[in-house]
């Protein structure tokens, strides 16, 4: 795939004309670094390689397809940490303890994983738990968790949600990151009432032979192009795709399929490539 120069500077400054803009990196598979001014986050970051020692030798070996773009030991000035769910390639115990090295973010994770988020070394008082319909606000941002069905809605013994969504309002711009997610009945209206700018989804789509070894999928190009139009979302990013050989999608063909879309904004992103959130396009 296209790239920039890696490793990515670990203070994610923005690029020149940007700095009151809303500014995206994608980090590869689901994981994305957004800034506005001082704010610094990340979504999902998946930077280590434990699953390839995890997988080795098994049907999937989830050896990555290219590097991590930047060293987490390095990062410095990160604020907040989301993780939708408990998965490693999202709450990752390789990078974790690695992002509070130059940082002391803190960690928003599902209150349903909370345990789990702690065994991956995130110290309890830098952990903060959500479950659907709750916010969290800071002075820059404020963020809304919503149901995710990784394949179907999941919820723990006290009816808590495994996977969770969340809209962001930062800098003036809405985005959504659905986390690994399907459709799901009411998905549509609880998002149209959220009145998003931009949605990250997951475009790898889903198959028989990935869950029946272990690796639920996500939505489908077309589903996801008609949920931005159902939930009245004018912009889309494509992601997770790209990283394991396994668990992808062809930039090329998602470009081609998008390529008469002409009622969305969208982009492929390039990994590491700055963006404007409130410019995604082609």
């Amino acid at each position: 795939m296209p790239s920039v120069d890696l490793p990515l500077d670990p203070t994610f400054p923005v690029p020149p004309g940007g700095e009151d803009e809303v500014v995206a990196w994608w980090l590869g598979q689901a994981g994305f670094a957004i800034r506005h001014r001082d704010e610094l986050l990340f979504i999902d970051p998946y930077l280590s390689d434990v699953l390839a020692d995890k997988y080795r030798g098994r049907i999937f070996p989830h050896r990555r397809l290219h590097p991590s773009p930047v060293n987490p030991s390095d990062v410095a000035g990160l604020d907040l940490v989301l993780c939708t769910h408990g998965h490693t390639d999202h709450m990752d115990l390789g990078a974790i303890p690695y992002l509070q090295t130059s940082s002391d973010p803190l960690f928003v994770v599902p209150r349903s994983e909370a345990v789990k988020a702690v065994s991956r070394g995130i110290p309890p008082a830098r952990l903060l738990g959500l479950d659907a319909s709750e916010v969290f606000a800071t002075a820059g941002v404020s963020v809304t968790a919503v149901p995710a069905a990784h394949e179907q809605v999941t919820t723990d013994a006290h009816g808590q949600n495994l996977f969770l969504g969340y809209v962001i309002d930062i800098g003036g711009v809405r985005l959504y990151h659905s986390g690994d997610c399907t459709p799901y009945e009411g998905q549509e209206e609880i998002l149209r009432s959220l009145d998003i700018d931009v949605a990250l989804l997951p475009v790898n789509g889903r198959d028989e032979h990935r869950v029946d070894h272990g690796v639920p999928g996500n939505f489908t190009l077309d589903e996801a192009i008609a949920l931005c139009r159902a939930a009245a979302i004018p912009s889309l990013v494509c992601h997770h795709w790209g990283l394991f050989d396994f668990n992808t999608a062809d930039p090329d063909d998602l470009r081609a399929q998008l390529a008469d879309v002409d009622d969305l904004r969208w982009r492929i992103p390039v990994l590491g490539e700055p963006f404007l959130l409130r410019e995604v396009s082609a």
